[in-house]
């Protein structure tokens, strides 16, 4: 990640104003607590977090910066250590959600194809996001990232399909440079600290309507989930300013995004943690290209764009 705008997994140049909108509810909310990460207080997470103190970080990189002279020829290949987006990885995690005042299971699975698209002009790696509730694919998505010169990763839109079970039920999309005025966004920094400026992980206006923004919530931490026991977990906090509570997610080093929580008064009180991660072979990396090629027979609402291309290694 799917449907606040807080994305289940899901991913421009924002005026002054919104971002100090942003940074305001950033420090506002964070007064809150945290509560228990994943909302279960009969079985609290395995999350140990040092407090850090907030550094001040004056040269990081915000949405404002993007610019075309950010990228080279290699903006498709994803190094950023806190992503660990390889082509062929697959990521799943499970848990549960409230959906319709229902709690409900939940299973997200990621994989990162040998797809790429170009958008604005900047080739992007094609992440296919399926989302299942209670055993049925409800959320099937593109999404579209590109790694700068300096490490830091980029969000340039979404394709997502709705899905009861088997039957499609519509889609919607939002790319940036299109003509509704979509921006990108910061998906994940090279480098960040707790204290740093909060960011906007992309615009996009209705009737998609998408306005997600991150911070580092803190960092030093360690977390046990199915997968694996990690160190140095660094937490970010998403949110969308007009929705209530935040998203939490933990990230470790070379590996990705292996925990996910909420805090103050979410409304889907998500919880996933990594069940596991699969490496794909060549027929499984097939599968997944053939899967993002049936999606983009679908996509017509950007159907201005060139086709994603298989990246030969």
């Amino acid at each position: 990640m799917v449907n606040r705008t807080v994305h289940r997994f899901t991913l421009g140049r924002l005026g002054v104003a919104v971002w100090l909108a942003g940074a305001a509810l950033a420090v506002g909310v964070s007064s809150c607590g945290d509560g228990v990460a994943g909302g279960d207080k009969r079985a609290a997470p395995d999350v140990r977090i040092a407090r850090v103190a907030p550094v001040a970080v004056g040269n990081q990189v915000t949405a404002a910066d993007y610019d075309h002279s950010l990228f080279d020829a290699t903006s498709a290949t994803i190094t950023n250590r806190w992503l660990g987006f390889a082509v062929g990885k697959r990521f799943v995690w499970r848990g549960r959600s409230i959906e319709a005042d229902e709690l409900r299971s939940h299973r997200v699975v990621f994989t990162v194809t040998d797809m790429t698209k170009v958008i604005d002009g900047v080739r992007a790696r094609v992440g296919w996001d399926r989302d299942y509730s209670g055993g049925e694919l409800v959320e099937s998505e593109l999404v579209f990232l590109a790694q700068d010169k300096a490490g830091n990763v980029w969000h340039l839109g979404e394709y997502t399909e709705a899905w009861a079970g088997k039957e499609f039920d519509g889609a919607s999309a939002w790319v940036v440079g299109s003509p509704r005025g979509a921006r990108a966004g910061l998906q994940m920094r090279a480098d960040d600290d707790p204290g740093s400026r909060p960011y906007s992980q992309g615009f996009a206006p209705a009737p998609y309507y998408w306005n997600d923004w991150s911070r580092v919530d803190r960092a030093d931490g360690r977390t046990c989930v199915p997968a694996a026991c990690y160190r140095d977990v660094l937490v970010v906090a998403e949110y969308d300013p007009r929705q209530p509570g935040q998203q939490l997610k933990y990230y470790a080093p070379g590996v990705g995004n292996v925990r996910v929580g909420w805090r103050c008064n979410d409304p889907d009180k998500e919880s996933l943690v990594l069940d596991r991660i699969v490496h794909l072979g060549p027929q499984g990396i097939a599968r997944a290209r053939r899967a993002v090629r049936a999606h983009e027979a679908r996509a017509y609402a950007y159907a201005a764009t060139a086709p994603a291309e298989r990246q030969v290694q």
